[in-house]
């Protein structure tokens, strides 16, 4: 049974690969959102600082031109910057459990703060691990990272959306 915590635990827990996630969704053609996450990542908290990493090229994309212009310049660019990184600069975590973290993300070498809300639970497993989780989400303007691919539909307008929605389901079991 988890409980929710007003305060992140201290000490080192290591990311649950099996129960985390890191995706985003946006919008295309004006109609529909595109969404799509990443295999390989990791993640930690830290005496209450939360990092991240993922891997641009692990992108779950099946189909293999879509993948390429992804990982490309016009996007990630992830022959020159392979690396997403995030490292939070203030955690609040309210009596409800709501959470907002600060930090600076880092995509194709551009960093720019963001800001995440969601949810923060701690407590221990049925196995008598002291576990912790985030889940939250932010909105950022892709360009602000260096995504600036456009295409004009038909009618005039863009055909890939500005705004990017980032979530991320970070499970954390407390090191030994």
């Amino acid at each position: 049974m988890s409980t929710t915590a007003t305060t992140v635990p201290a000490g080192t827990y290591g990311l649950d690969n099996v129960h985390s996630s890191i995706g985003f969704a946006v919008k295309y053609n004006g109609i529909a959102s595109f969404r799509s996450s990443f295999a390989t990542y990791d993640a930690a908290l830290t005496d209450g600082v939360l990092t991240g990493t993922a891997d641009a090229a692990s992108i779950q994309v099946d189909e293999p031109n879509f993948k390429g212009h992804l990982l490309s310049g016009e996007f990630f660019d992830a022959e020159n910057t392979p690396t997403i990184t995030f490292k939070s600069t203030d955690v609040k975590v309210a009596e409800d459990g709501t959470a907002e973290v600060t930090g600076d993300l880092t995509i194709r070498g551009n960093t720019q703060s963001v800001v995440a809300t969601g949810s923060f639970n701690a407590g221990p497993d049925a196995f008598g691990n002291e576990r912790a989780n985030f889940e939250l989400e932010a909105t950022v303007d892709r360009r602000e990272f260096g995504l600036n691919w456009q295409n004009a539909l038909p009618n005039g307008s863009d055909a890939l959306a500005w705004d990017v929605t980032l979530k991320v389901d970070l499970h954390f079991v407390k090191a030994a």
